[in-house]
């Protein structure tokens, strides 16, 4: 199976083993159209490019994102179960101090 490679994915990098480029023979020199010119078609193609390589920065940082919210919901969260905790215990002083009073006064 012979698989040829295009101009985007040549078959390999070493430009000494790639196929010299040669015209076309079913076309005539300066047959391309007006409105198709290669400089077009590279800069869509370097902007592709430019694209695909900011995806994993993209990915990394939206990672970092989601990683700070939990963390600072998880902050949230910790401060209220201290809170709560607080809370509860100043709840239980109070009870305290309430029987101890009751006490002192029923004697």
């Amino acid at each position: 199976m012979n698989i040829r490679g295009t101009i985007d994915r040549p078959l390999t990098h070493d430009p000494q083993k790639q196929a010299p480029m040669k015209p076309s023979a079913h076309e005539p020199a300066g047959s391309a159209t007006p409105d198709f010119t290669i400089s077009g078609a590279n800069d869509s193609r370097q902007n592709r490019n430019r694209q695909m390589q900011l995806i994993p920065e993209a990915l990394a940082r939206a990672h970092m994102h989601e990683r700070l919210r939990e963390a600072d919901i998880e902050r949230q969260v910790t401060h209220l179960v201290v809170a709560r905790r607080m809370q509860r215990r100043a709840e239980r002083a109070s009870m305290r101090a309430r029987r101890a009073l009751a006490m002192a006064v029923m004697q």
